[in-house]
């Protein structure tokens, strides 16, 4: 097994109600959009350009993910890429616009995240192995690869070990 399969799997165990893994589709890329705001403010000029946290933290996300999967980890730099500029754009707005909206939109993320926890009656993977926070992006966008019809061996593999993973769980569970 790899390590993409096995951490996608992990978490895929706590994520195996549709309705959970739709309301991930809108929670998710809320609540990276928002750390992508609340975190594209601080920064130092370097040579004329701002190096700021944000594309720090990108930068080793993708790093991270290109290290697990090329194609999963250039698709979540394009998605960086595209979504990183509107972010910056935010990060310029008076204080209160720009904190007001950042964490309004980390806020509903989350609460997208619990209503589909809720489906799933699982606590969240981060819960825990905090390594699901940095999973859970790479699920959103496997699961929707998948939907695309692609990677289909990946998905059968996911979802054949997060099923056994699942049923310890539970089996664990009851005798708690």
């Amino acid at each position: 097994m790899t390590k993409l399969e096995q951490l996608l799997s992990q978490y895929a165990a706590y994520h195996l109600d549709h309705k959970n893994v739709v309301t991930h589709f809108i929670g998710i890329p809320m609540i990276v959009f928002s750390i992508i705001c609340l975190t594209a403010r601080a920064g130092v000029q370097v040579s004329g350009f701002e190096l700021t946290l944000a594309l720090l933290l990108i930068v080793a996300s993708v790093i991270y993910y290109l290290s697990l999967d090329r194609i999963f980890g250039l698709m979540m730099l394009v998605i960086f890429a595209i979504a990183y500029p509107f972010a910056y754009k935010i990060a310029q707005w008076d204080m209160t616009a720009w904190l007001a909206t950042s964490i309004g939109v980390f806020v509903v993320g989350w609460v997208f995240q619990f209503i589909g926890h809720f489906y799933e009656k699982k606590k969240p993977a981060f819960v825990d192995d905090l390594v699901g926070l940095a999973i859970g992006p790479l699920f959103v966008l496997a699961e929707f690869v998948f939907l695309l019809g692609f990677r289909k061996d990946l998905q059968a593999k996911m979802l054949e070990i997060a099923r056994k993973q699942r049923a310890e769980m539970d089996v664990k569970a009851a005798h708690v």
